[in-house]
């Protein structure tokens, strides 16, 4: 990617990216993106069953029921005597529904087949222990935190998405998919999958009503995160911090970039806040940075994320962007996944839309309702026949076009992230900046988005003051109790 292709604006986030993550060089053809959720049931499935050597998935968890996907690795294990695979889960959402059927209890089952060629790793947060954690109830205890990246790595490619490994995600919930074709970026992932997993607890089979057992491997370089909260945030602080800074020695700029041949520059950005003292994750300053293009020289851009609860520096930064077009796509109430959900979640879709009505207010009070659009995603109501949900979430950016009709994004962001307080404060989030001149990629970016803009509705102040938009007090209150854990 030669930098004299690329708009100033842009150079210089490369620059600050430079400084503060590692980066990866790519040639045309290395990136796939997926638009469905069939579809990316369908590759994970074969490129698990093609695997020669490793599968690694993280995931926030596993359906407890998708016994087809426990199949597909049984029969790879058994196609390829050479294959091992391994799998992180969170520990609180992964044997939440124990002794009844959980996440771990349907992993366990190839822990007992196939032994030391599969390994199963939990990680729980050192956020939730002592008292607190033996008094919170199981349905609230993930709100201090969990294991939250998507990778799935298979020999020499990985998928990033925001989708976890379960029914709906590959059936009926709109999410975002990006398969890279890369050994270099597979193992920089493995690597830091490898570095979680050490710090995590390890599943084996037993004899209890729950058919599994927890234990802290010997191995293990840190204490326990429950038992000794400060020395563990220590260790992994040591293990974590090199991985997701820049391991590139100083070079001028554009080193790599001459080759015409590359025409993509990938940066890994990981937000792991509840593990490293001091803090050195990237995904935030890095998101910062990149907003910050959006001040200046009428970039267009997109934003999505499935949960509108903004974090607020991300919020102000969009507010005060000068775009071309600036476009958000959110949830509608229908589509969110706790649409009509028993207890305290079912505040959660009403508390959203408090939050998106107080944006488009605010976009009017800027008088920017001609340049920033709030589009709601609806594709039929959830837990009715045909009903989808929507958890896509990502950024992407166009530079500046004379003829707005030629815009294409240059710069995306896909992963993990639900771009939240909760995200920067709570969870492990990884995700990759992409920053592209090749055409052919940037087309199937374009693409990507009008997928997403398909089943969407614009909306303004006046629908927000319809009667189904009404929110009551108890909403309101909830939000402001609760709004650093959603």
């Amino acid at each position: 990617m030669a930098t004299a292709t690329l708009h100033p604006g842009i150079r210089k986030l490369m620059g600050q990216l430079d400084d503060l993550a590692p980066r990866f060089f790519l040639k045309q053809g290395q990136i796939d993106i997926l638009k469905s959720p069939d579809e990316f049931y369908s590759v994970l499935k074969q490129k698990i069953s093609s695997a020669k050597k490793r599968v690694f998935l993280a995931t926030l968890y596993v359906g407890k029921t998708e016994h087809e996907l426990i199949d597909v690795l049984r029969t790879a294990l058994l196609n390829n005597p050479e294959l091992k695979v391994y799998l992180l889960i969170d520990a609180l959402r992964g044997t939440r529904e124990a002794p009844n059927p959980s996440s771990a209890s349907l992993m366990a089952k190839l822990v007992a087949e196939f032994g030391d060629r599969v390994q199963v790793k939990l990680f729980h947060t050192p956020n939730l222990r002592g008292m607190k954690k033996a008094m919170i109830p199981t349905r609230l205890n993930e709100g201090w935190g969990l294991q939250h990246m998507k990778l799935y790595g298979f020999d020499d490619e990985i998928i990033l998405s925001g989708a976890n490994l379960s029914h709906d995600y590959f059936s009926n919930r709109q999410d975002r998919y990006y398969l890279f074709r890369s050994a270099d970026i597979t193992n920089y992932y493995k690597k830091l999958y490898d570095a979680v997993g050490s710090l995590s607890y390890a599943l084996s089979t037993d004899d209890s009503p729950s058919g599994f057992h927890l234990s802290w491997p010997l191995t293990n370089p840190a204490p326990q995160p429950t038992k000794r909260a400060l020395k563990f945030v220590k260790v992994a602080t040591q293990i974590l911090t090199p991985l997701i800074r820049p391991s590139l020695p100083d070079t001028p700029e554009d080193i790599g970039l001459e080759d015409a041949s590359t025409l993509t520059v990938v940066y890994p950005v990981s937000q792991f806040t509840p593990l490293l003292s001091p803090n050195a994750s990237t995904e935030a300053p890095a998101i910062q940075h990149l907003l910050d293009v959006l001040k200046s020289d009428r970039f267009s851009w997109m934003f999505t994320a499935g949960y509108f609860n903004i974090h607020p520096d991300y919020r102000r930064k969009l507010l005060s962007s000068n775009p071309r077009e600036g476009m958000i796509i959110t949830a509608a109430p229908e589509a969110n996944s706790f649409y009509q959900s028993a207890g305290i979640s079912g505040y959660l879709p009403p508390a959203y839309t408090l939050l998106a009505k107080d944006f488009v207010k605010d976009v009017s009070r800027r008088q920017k309702s001609d340049k920033i659009h709030l589009l709601e995603w609806q594709n039929g109501v959830l837990n009715q026949p045909g009903g989808w949900t929507y958890h896509a979430k990502g950024i992407w950016i166009c530079p500046p076009q004379f003829d707005s009709s030629e815009e294409k994004p240059c710069v995306t962001v896909i992963g993990s992230s639900n771009f939240t307080r909760r995200s920067h404060a709570l969870d492990l989030e990884s995700n990759v900046i992409i920053f592209t001149r090749d055409e052919e990629l940037r087309s199937k970016m374009y693409d990507e988005i009008q997928n997403l803009r398909q089943f969407t509705r614009e909306m303004n102040e006046e629908t927000f003051r319809s009667e189904d938009r009404r929110v009551g007090w108890g909403v309101k209150a909830a939000l402001a109790v609760l709004g650093g854990m959603l």
